[in-house]
């Protein structure tokens, strides 16, 4: 993670929180983080403190991910060093990684033309007028253009780490780790960044037992009105919950658990679709082929090839699997 004058250190401490740390608990080398800077001393933001010791520039060009830092005036672009290393290290092919106004490095590095890409929504018009070679998404948490992943404000980069272990290491991986955290794995890179809600008239209007009810009933037939029975309200009011504290709709949020749980059936090693479409409760074969492409990309057979356990398994001189698991400094699966 390369940090410069004014970065955030809350965002500098959820990447040293998720990726920096070992997680003991899992068995699994994790990834090899750090922090890295154009100086020896660097101002941390509002001069709350200075952060030293860390690498120099040259840690980028070893790096398999890459996080560039956010800026504290955008409008402005980081000095060319920090420019440099970040083409450098897209050209080669690194993953780029941008939280918040970091996106405004990206994009003055030029990685991002053509490309989709999201910004905090308060800076969402100064980067649409800055970089029209942009395809900005300005009201999404986070856009995962696989090589090119970019989160909105703060919190966002949590989700966004959060997926980028979900890629590396699994879902069941990423449960664990976000229950570490404490941290429900409730929202998805196209849920909206920002809803201006009032305070609730009532006390318990909370959809949180209401999902808790729903994720473990997800291979049955539950359906939007039976979610609406549970919550004890219309649909209609239903709908409108979910709108004002999810940002998206109960049947999207449904579906996309249902893919979600999919998805850690396939990464576990259950292969036969018909089988992962009725424990998942998306029903059939063709409905899993059509909900897993719409929301990763990806067909089941491309899926499982990158994400199953295999893919977890790196490859021995002669050019077998072998029995010890291990990640590449990202943590990326080998081949992925």
């Amino acid at each position: 993670m390369i940090v410069a004058e004014g970065s955030n250190p809350f965002e500098m401490g959820i990447a040293t929180e998720l990726f920096g740390l070992e997680r003991p608990e899992l068995d699994r080398r994790w990834y090899d983080f750090e922090l890295c800077a154009a100086t020896p001393s660097v101002p941390m933001h509002s001069g709350f403190f200075q952060l030293s010791g860390v690498a120099g520039l040259d840690a980028v060009d070893r790096a398999d991910t890459v996080i560039v830092p956010n800026r504290p005036d955008p409008w402005n672009d980081p000095e060319p060093a920090v420019l440099d290393a970040v083409r450098r290290a897209s050209a080669r092919g690194a993953r780029m990684v941008s939280f918040c106004t970091g996106s405004f490095t990206l994009a003055a590095a030029g990685v991002l033309d053509g490309r989709r890409a999201t910004t905090h929504w308060r800076w969402a018009e100064m980067f649409a007028a800055r970089f029209p070679a942009v395809r900005l998404e300005p009201d999404v948490l986070f856009v995962d253009e696989g090589d090119l992943v970019t989160a909105a404000g703060s919190a966002a980069a949590l989700d966004t780490c959060l997926e980028l272990i979900r890629k590396d290491h699994g879902a069941a991986t990423a449960v664990a780790v976000s229950r570490r955290l404490v941290f429900g794995l409730h929202r998805e890179g196209g849920q909206r960044q920002f809803v201006e809600q009032p305070l609730p008239a009532v006390p318990d209007t909370s959809l949180g037992p209401l999902l808790a009810w729903a994720e473990e009933r997800l291979a049955g037939r539950l359906s939007v009105p039976e979610l609406a029975v549970r919550a004890g309200v219309s649909q209609a009011t239903l709908h409108r919950r979910f709108r004002d504290r999810l940002g998206t709709t109960p049947l999207a949020w449904l579906t996309a658990r249902r893919v979600a749980l999919a998805c850690r059936l396939m990464e576990q090693g259950e292969v036969r679709l018909e089988r992962v479409a009725r424990l998942s409760g998306l029903g059939t074969a063709a409905n899993l082929r059509a909900q897993l492409r719409r929301r990763t990309g990806l067909p089941p057979s491309a899926y499982l090839r990158r994400f199953g356990p295999a893919a977890s398994e790196p490859e021995t001189p002669s050019g077998e699997r072998s029995d010890t698991r291990s990640v590449t400094r990202s943590g990326a699966r080998p081949g992925a």
